[in-house]
């Protein structure tokens, strides 16, 4: 998920080892470990416009200033900016950091060092609180993102080969996804009661056309799919590399992809305080809507009224 938009695997400079993780853990890939005292120069890049943030890792300010850590991404980028200018018209000033690395901006909320984080979606959150043992909590939905299996050799699932390679990112919390797009298509079969987000290559159930999955840590996958028979690619990563969600092999339905909904999390009650409620506004106006209507052709869905901890809340992790 990085290729250029999703964070990638960050050094840790402090020269510590970050807390065990299990391959159920490893989510959206493999980073150092987040602590205030790593914060600094571990792949943060800080926003120098209008109402940036000043050292990384300052997450303090007035009473009206929000500090938010983010990914590098256009549809995290540009509707922060929007944000910032809506925000700035009503004496806010909304402090964007953004991150190369996924494992930073969960702790840096807990620790307290950002009121909020922006860059993650409710599937990520609650496995990684469960194994970090966090309570950072989602506050509000900003977009969601489905996926799907695209691939610069065939033109229909029905095309793939026997023995075809597929690439599935390595993350669990992702790793099923292309699974059952597969069993959806008829291509193979997976155990029924298993959730996606805990479904993997140890619950298929029949693969008569002998598929081989090579699993790659999310950065790489858009970079792989010229490599492979096919492979999966979250729909924005799709768009960086021309592709249409009607050039998919198989699409995501709006409904499979609720646990990849992305949100807006902070610590606990942030979501009602002033600060939550002012972003909240800012993320989800007519403004940030149209932009996000007008990027990849309207892909990217805006769930605002679905209740993101409802949501986590019932997602077997």
């Amino acid at each position: 998920m990085i290729d250029p938009t999703v964070p990638h695997r960050a050094q840790n400079p402090a020269g510590t080892r970050p807390p065990a993780l299990s391959r159920r853990s490893v989510l959206t890939g493999l980073g150092a470990l987040a602590t205030t005292g790593v914060l600094s120069g571990c792949g943060l890049v800080q926003d120098t416009s209008a109402g940036a943030a000043g050292p990384a890792g300052a997450a303090g300010g007035t009473d009206r200033t929000i500090t938010l850590i983010a990914t590098e991404s256009a549809p995290f980028q540009e509707p922060i900016k929007i944000a910032q200018r809506l925000l700035q018209d009503q004496g806010w000033e909304l402090k964007p950091t953004y991150v190369t690395d996924i494992v930073q901006p969960n702790h840096a909320v807990s620790n307290g060092e950002f009121d909020a984080n922006y860059f993650q979606h409710i599937a990520y959150l609650k496995q990684f609180n469960q194994d970090q043992g966090l309570s950072v909590e989602p506050s509000f939905y900003v977009y969601s993102s489905p996926a799907g299996l695209f691939s610069t050799r065939h033109a229909s699932v029905d095309d793939l080969p026997d023995g075809a390679r597929i690439a599935l990112p390595v993350d669990p919390a992702n790793n099923g996804r292309a699974l059952r797009l597969l069993d959806r298509a008829g291509r193979l079969t997976v155990a029924p009661d298993i959730s996606v987000v805990q479904l993997s290559q140890q619950h298929i159930t029949a693969n008569p056309h002998g598929y081989e999955f090579v699993e790659v840590d999310q950065q790489s996958l858009s970079k792989t799919l010229q490599d492979v028979d096919a492979g999966f690619l979250f729909v924005r990563l799709a768009g960086e590399l021309g592709l249409t969600t009607d050039q998919a092999l198989a699409f995501e339905e709006e409904e499979d992809a609720v646990p990849y909904r992305v949100v807006v999390a902070g610590r606990d009650g942030f979501a009602a305080t002033e600060k939550g409620t002012v972003l909240r506004q800012a993320l989800q106006s007519p403004e940030v809507k149209a932009w996000f209507e007008d990027y990849l052709d309207g892909a990217l869905g805006t769930p605002w009224d679905a209740d993101p901890q409802a949501d986590t809340d019932a997602l077997e992790i």
